[in-house]
């Protein structure tokens, strides 16, 4: 039989204590190591966080954007558009023989895709690079020359149409060109 002198110590002092503060001993060490690993992660987010303050810095400085925040008029879709187009654009300029930055194999590219994807989304919150707003500029003007009437119709144009119209009349109410005539 073998004595482990340290662990039957300790099994002797907990057989003698009380077992509620065993208990209570026991939710102290629990809350300690629950309060360690939130403190934990609240360092590694604000590493995160410190890292994207960062990037918003150096996009506003670089004129890549609006210092203030995102741009109200633009709609979101076309924000998340330019995103992707960013983070696409970002990614391939990340190196991509750098093992100690990213980690190695299939976690090394997903931490590249992410850290990318994050990027992308910071640059076009903060204004990006102007896709959003061309894209937004352009659909408003094909929208609004739609609704336009042209009032320099030429004459020709309008008796195709004219014709166009009268072959849609014949059509929905079957009338023929032959009864339309008589009448």
């Amino acid at each position: 039989m073998a004595i482990s002198p340290p662990s039957d110590l300790v099994l002797d002092v907990v057989r003698a204590a009380d077992p509620t503060d065993v208990q209570a001993a026991q939710e102290k060490l629990k809350t300690s190591r629950a309060s360690y690993e939130a403190a934990s992660l609240a360092e590694k987010g604000a590493g995160f966080e410190a890292a994207v303050g960062v990037l918003n810095g150096a996009a506003t400085q670089a004129g890549l954007g609006n210092a203030s925040g995102k741009s109200s008029e633009v709609p979101e879709t076309y924000r998340q558009f330019e995103a992707v187009v960013l983070q696409n654009f970002v990614k391939s300029m990340l190196p991509s023989d750098s093992e100690a930055v990213f980690g190695k194999g299939n976690a090394g590219e997903m931490w590249k895709s992410m850290m990318a994807e994050q990027i992308g989304e910071v640059l076009s919150e903060r204004g990006g690079v102007g896709i959003a707003e061309q894209m937004f500029s352009d659909e408003v003007k094909a929208r609004r020359g739609k609704d336009v009437v042209n009032v320099v119709t030429d004459e020709d144009d309008r008796s195709v149409a004219m014709n166009m119209l009268t072959d849609l009349e014949r059509k929905t109410l079957g009338v023929s060109s032959s009864e339309q005539a008589q009448a």
